[in-house]
């Protein structure tokens, strides 16, 4: 008898328990970062799960970007990707183009938490597909000069300017590039900066240049026109006449962004991505300073932002939590990791971004430059574009071609790919 009612009692227990886990909804995140970008997702799920204890979201990280963008296209392509990707702006249209995911302005539209004025107009503009948005940006952040405030002060240099020119900037790497011991060789770079197009447009832009005809259905590169061949031959100067670079050997040898860690680069050109890495420097003091101006103000954007796969099954469940993540509940916590300037307008502006204990103590930096910020193309062939592009640029920017060869190089070979983001992208 007594085991008869212990069998009752395990087979009610077991149907409850089966009940309940019917009852949780799942929801996989594929994200990807440095471990200190990792802790803050996960941190964020956690959070997400004491707040809403009926959807499980299933983390999965990723640390290397390219890995991470294969995955993607391999997944989605297998048709069981993630139910919610981050995905940037520069590469979420040919998921887009293809029905992949799932629009989210009609949630964002219904939703009481969040509403569109909510975010900075640039973020939302840039995941805009055919007039629906895509995805929800989750930051927002400008290209900026992290430098070495400790090789400023051995050179009696004052710190970056919020209005400098390019000739201040030019003139700043040179009198920090230096051979320390006379041998010939350059032991100090004033500048780090990597030769590809999405580090060339803002320049040109800065120079009242364009990088394609037609932002919106753009037909080509533009780079052969004379004021965007002009910001172009200013940029390949910056190693071939002033030398305020790594060579391409020197460049292979250690990159850039390692020398700036290193203490031996004074500046480098990075968006907010590099911050959580740089504060784990304990040799020099670092801040940021906006880049410098030409003719125009003129900023490029980097943005991620929360994706929803359309083959999601729990689209509901998964859209609570990109609601969530993009409350200023859930980007105060990933602000923390200090990789993110929050797309939330109320999370930038705050003290959880502005005054965290951890440097760059001019964070605001990155909030002034949002009206100057620009956008490279939105079209599904853009990663082709670009890949090709950078190719040309680099061969300029040593001195394999001209820049005037490089222009056109860029043009003819990507060509095809315009075209065939006019015919894909606009049914």
């Amino acid at each position: 008898m007594k085991r008869h009612i212990l069998f009752l009692f395990l087979l009610a227990l077991t149907a409850c328990l089966s009940g309940r886990a019917a009852e949780t909804e799942k929801v996989s995140f594929m994200v990807f970062g440095d471990p200190a970008e990792y802790n803050a997702y996960a941190s964020l799920v956690a959070a997400f799960h004491e707040a809403h204890p009926d959807i499980h979201v299933e983390l999965t990280h990723v640390p290397s970007p390219r890995e991470y963008r294969t995955r993607l296209v391999t997944e989605f392509a297998g048709g069981a990707p993630p139910d919610v990707t981050l995905m940037n702006y520069r590469r979420y249209a040919n998921f887009a183009a293809n029905g992949l995911l799932e629009p989210l302005g009609p949630y964002l539209d219904s939703s009481e938490i969040i509403q569109p004025e909510d975010f900075y107009d640039v973020t939302l503009e840039a995941f805009t597909w055919q007039g629906t948005l895509m995805c929800l940006p989750q930051n927002i952040s400008s290209l900026v000069v992290y430098y070495n405030q400790d090789l400023f002060d051995a050179a009696g240099l004052a710190y970056p300017a919020d209005d400098w020119t390019w000739d201040d900037f030019v003139a700043t790497a040179v009198a920090l590039t230096k051979d320390n011991n006379g041998d010939g060789v350059t032991d100090q770079y004033g500048l780090g900066i990597e030769p590809t197009l999405f580090r060339l447009a803002p320049f040109v832009w800065q120079n009242n240049a364009p990088i394609v005809d037609d932002q919106m259905r753009p037909n080509r590169l533009t780079l052969t026109r004379p004021p965007s061949l002009e910001a172009f031959q200013w940029f390949v100067d910056l190693y071939q006449v002033h030398g305020v670079v790594p060579g391409r050997v020197e460049e292979a040898s250690q990159i850039s962004e390692s020398r700036f860690i290193a203490g031996t680069t004074a500046m480098y050109l990075n968006s907010r991505r590099g911050t959580p890495t740089y504060r784990e420097i304990t040799g020099f003091t670092w801040d940021i300073a906006p880049l410098p101006q030409n003719k125009t103000p003129a900023g490029i954007l980097h943005s991620d932002a929360y994706c929803l796969s359309a083959t999601a099954v729990n689209k509901d469940a998964a859209w609570t939590f990109i609601e969530y993540a993009n409350s200023v509940e859930g980007q105060t916590i990933v602000a923390a990791s200090g990789r993110t300037v929050p797309s939330l307008k109320a999370v930038a502006e705050s003290p959880a971004f502005l005054e965290p204990d951890l440097p760059p103590a001019r964070n605001r930096v990155f909030i002034e430059t949002i009206p100057a910020l620009q956008l490279v193309p939105v079209i599904s062939t853009w990663q082709e574009v670009e890949s090709v592009a950078d190719q040309e640029v680099e061969r300029a920017f040593y001195g394999d071609i001209s820049v005037e060869e490089a222009a056109t190089l860029m043009f003819q070979r990507t060509e095809e790919y315009f075209i065939i983001a006019t015919f894909a992208d606009n049914p």
